[in-house]
């Protein structure tokens, strides 16, 4: 499986990464660390030809124009082994790029993940997944909670992410390029 995602500017992604390395100095928790490039995930995908895919994904990237995200919280997906994430606030621009990247991918992919429909789709960015357990989520919520995590986050690529042995790294990127192709009004132009 692939994982089609925007990774977060070198800011944001050294934030996110110190408190992932204090959540691992504090309680042990390092699991996260096998995606070293903070990121939003919208979609998980096996796909039949990755050179179709990357091809999609850039003509995606040429027609969107950068945007800016904000993210509020702390939240939990339950379960044996936790998953503790900062949300990410949908938006208009968040949800239609999602949208975009689904229709496009569509009849590349051979399965998908049933979190990356428009219906279940949470975006988020990940600080603990896989070996966090019941018994530590209060200790690390009572830790992460002394931090705000209202950040504002500028979402500028694509990014194709695949397993590389014991890590997830990122395979293409692909740079937001809507912005060039838009009309500027010039001085001249009147209202019509």
């Amino acid at each position: 499986m692939l994982a089609i995602t925007s990774l977060l500017n070198a800011q944001n992604a050294d934030r996110i990464n110190r408190l992932i390395k204090n959540l691992e100095t504090e309680f042990g928790l390092d699991d996260v660390q096998a995606t070293p490039d903070p990121h939003i995930t919208y979609q998980l995908a096996g796909v039949r030809k990755r050179s179709a895919l990357k091809q999609v994904l850039r003509e995606v990237a040429r027609h969107t124009q950068p945007f800016v995200a904000h993210t509020s919280g702390l939240g939990v997906f339950p379960g044996p082994n936790p998953v503790i994430y900062i949300p990410v606030l949908r938006s208009d621009a968040l949800n239609q790029l999602h949208h975009r990247i689904l229709r496009a991918t569509a009849p590349l992919c051979l399965r998908t993940d049933k979190f990356s429909g428009p219906d279940c789709w949470l975006p988020h960015i990940s600080l603990a997944l896989h070996d966090t357990t019941p018994e530590l989520l209060g200790p690390v919520m009572q830790y992460l909670n002394q931090q705000t995590f209202n950040l504002k986050l500028a979402i500028t690529n694509l990014a194709i992410l695949r397993q590389e042995d014991d890590l997830y790294v990122p395979e293409k990127i692909y740079a937001f390029e809507g912005h060039k192709y838009e009309s500027s009004p010039t001085l001249f132009e009147t209202a019509q």
